[in-house]
């Protein structure tokens, strides 16, 4: 875990209107340094990146949305038309313009960097200055697509935060090396009681219906070659989500990224550890 430095702010819960929706934010750092938006994966939320928003805060201001139907942000009314990349990159232009950005750096996990490559290669063209795409393509491996609606379409319900805490680490082991205390804050930054006062993920499960209502949301070869941001891409190397020629396709085309592979992980790495945030660090200073 890194720890909190003498010019690091604690970071504050912000909520913002977008859309119509009520969109929760966890803002790092002082707001008069330049900005990086972090985005989290499919069923997750803006509190995934508190390591990487903590060692980064002291240089950087930082904002962690959690998406539409996510976290502590409001869930859709029409899930079928609104849970959609095209959907969110409306909320976070939003965003942008609530917080008054107009130049951002870009960290992306999964989903979150698909949103990225659909904003960077379009509507944010000139806003976004650097993009960290954390183990996605501009295409999905099908394997992989039926893995997450096997686990995020239908989330079990537990008796105890704990187990929903063994439940996370399990379907997690990908990330790679978490500490006790992350996994810990993993699970209750994760956690919502239902009626009946069991534990069970804070997401609305309908937001899997992305896969159905639009299913070419993540083919995005021609926005990828649009982007004219320093691109890095982040590849596990066990990822089953992001092929490895797909990965050096992404190195040759558009903004030629620069392609690093993290040994030991899965989709997605974590960006928890100190190697893996020195990286993004030297990457977004660059």
């Amino acid at each position: 875990m890194t720890h909190m430095g003498p010019n690091t702010r604690p970071p504050r819960s912000r909520y913002a209107f977008c859309r119509g929706y009520e969109i929760h934010v966890t803002e790092w750092g002082d707001p008069a340094h330049e900005t990086i938006v972090m985005w989290h994966g499919l069923a997750r939320t803006g509190r995934d990146f508190d390591t990487l928003a903590r060692a980064l805060s002291d240089t950087y201001h930082i904002i962690a949305p959690d998406t539409l139907g996510r976290g502590l942000s409001a869930w859709s009314k029409k899930p079928d038309e609104e849970y959609c990349l095209g959907f969110y990159a409306a909320i976070a232009t939003d965003l942008l313009d609530h917080f008054d950005l107009h130049r951002v750096r870009w960290v992306g996990t999964s989903m979150g960097g698909a949103l990225g490559i659909r904003l960077a290669g379009g509507t944010l063209r000139d806003r976004i200055s650097h993009l960290v795409i954390n183990d996605i393509a501009p295409q999905l491996a099908a394997p992989a697509i039926e893995r997450i609606l096997t686990y995020a379409g239908n989330p079990p319900q537990f008796d105890t935060l704990t187990e929903l805490e063994q439940f996370l680490r399990t379907v997690y082991r990908p990330y790679g090396w978490l500490s006790d205390s992350e996994w810990r804050s993993m699970a209750e930054t994760s956690a919502r009681r239902t009626d009946g006062g069991r534990v069970t993920v804070h997401y609305d499960p309908k937001m899997v219906r992305q896969f159905v209502s639009h299913p070419t949301d993540y083919d995005q070869w021609p926005l990828y070659d649009a982007i004219t941001a320093h691109t890095l891409l982040l590849r596990g190397k066990e990822s089953d989500l992001i092929l490895p020629d797909w990965a050096q396709e992404m190195g040759r085309r558009g903004p030629q990224a620069a392609v690093v592979e993290i040994d030991g992980v899965g989709h997605a790495p974590a960006l928890n550890v100190p190697d893996q945030i020195t990286l993004i660090r030297d990457f977004l200073a660059s």
